[in-house]
Parts: C-alpha cells; sequence; structure tokens
C-alpha cells in the first residue's frame, strides 16, 4: 500500500477514485488523531449487543480493519478490554456504526476507532453476530477486503478492485499538490496556479 495513502487525508482518495465510497460524516475519529488504512474485515451484530466484537477479534486477520455495523446504536460496544485484545492479534483498527467507550485509553494505546458516538452505556453478550459478510456502514455497502481509509475529515471504503488504480491517481495527485503548494509559497496565486476564472491564465486561453 502506498505510504503517501496512509499518511493524508482520505479526501485525495476519494477525489481520485471517482466512486461514491465516502461515509457520512457523522462517522467520525473517536480521538483527535486516529488514521488508518487497511482492508476491511467486515461485522454485522444487533446493536447494543458486543458479542459479535468478541468473535470477530478472534477471526479477523492481522492488518486488518473491523467495520462493523450496529444500525447506529448508541451503546459502548468497544472499549480499552477489546481494543487491548484487538491490538494484540494485529487489528488495525475499527470503524463502527455504533457507539464505543474508553477513548482515551485508546488514544493512549494508538488504536485507531472511527465510531458515531462516544457513550457510557453499557451492552449485552447474546448474538454471535455476522462475520465477513457485506455489512452496511456509514451509508456505504462494504465487503471484506475493501480498502478502508479513516482520518480526521472520515472515512473512505474502496472496493477492492478499483483500490489501486485510485491510489496510483491520489499518488499522482498529492504529488502535484505538492508542487502546488511550493508555487503559492513563492507568490502564485490559486486562480493562476489552477486557471480559474479571474486568472490572467484563463484570460488567455
Amino acid at each position: 500500500m502506498s505510504t503517501l495513502i496512509t499518511e493524508h487525508a482520505p479526501a485525495t482518495l476519494f477525489e481520485a477514485s471517482k466512486l461514491p465510497c465516502a461515509c457520512d460524516p457523522g462517522l467520525k475519529a473517536a480521538w483527535p488523531g486516529a488514521r488508518l488504512a487497511a482492508p476491511a474485515f467486515t461485522v454485522r451484530g444487533i446493536g447494543g449487543d458486543n458479542l459479535a466484537l468478541h468473535n470477530a477479534v478472534l477471526a479477523a486477520p492481522a492488518g486488518s480493519v473491523l467495520v462493523v455495523d450496529l444500525q447506529g446504536a448508541q451503546h459502548g460496544h468497544w472499549g480499552e478490554v477489546l481494543a487491548v485484545a484487538a491490538q494484540h492479534r494485529g487489528i488495525a483498527g475499527l470503524v463502527i456504526d455504533g457507539g464505543v467507550r474508553d477513548v482515551q485509553e485508546m488514544a493512549a494505546m494508538d488504536f485507531p476507532v472511527f465510531s458515531r458516538s462516544v457513550t457510557v452505556v453499557g451492552t449485552v453478550k447474546s448474538y454471535p453476530g455476522d462475520l465477513g459478510c457485506p455489512v452496511r456502514v456509514g451509508g456505504i455497502t462494504v465487503n471484506t477486503g475493501d480498502l478502508v481509509v479513516g482520518g480526521a475529515d472520515g472515512v473512505i471504503m474502496l472496493p477492492a478492485h478499483a483500490a489501486q488504480a485510485a491510489i496510483a491517481t491520489a499518488d499522482a495527485r498529492l504529488a502535484d499538490e505538492e508542487r502546488i503548494i511550493a508555487a503559492i509559497r513563492q507568490g502564485e496565486s490559486t486562480l493562476d496556479l489552477y486557471r480559474l476564472p479571474g486568472s490572467a491564465t484563463a484570460a488567455t486561453r
């Protein structure tokens, strides 16, 4: 995976993909600075029940992100204990359409989490969950193996078949943005650099 993609906001990859792969803005980092870029391992449970998450931690391959459909339920489905267990098994992070808790502890251990809410409300442990099936998270249908990229600006879920082409395009865009930023620091205007209406460059075209 491109180092540039893991170090920049997901917006560039979203724009490069030209696909409707952005999760709705209600899904956001549970703690400041959280970021991730890894393949999805999908989980579907029932809101207010977190047994599916305990099972997913054992089933998910190292290097994957748990992408969990819990119908946006405002319960603390995930906290420090599960984060420690997941990190120990090499899981890269969590994106959950539901609530979490213990965000300060997860920030301290640098375990990236993106959630619908943060809450102290507890859960039961009854439904074992469905693992590896298509899920709906943040308004996007996600399959195991899709590329998940999260940062301060939000989360995208890029279909696996489109990931490599989008990454290549995004790398080129990032390199071009670095050139543009350098030019701005030398005194050039964004109007001229982007050939926008009102610029000297646009007026001669």
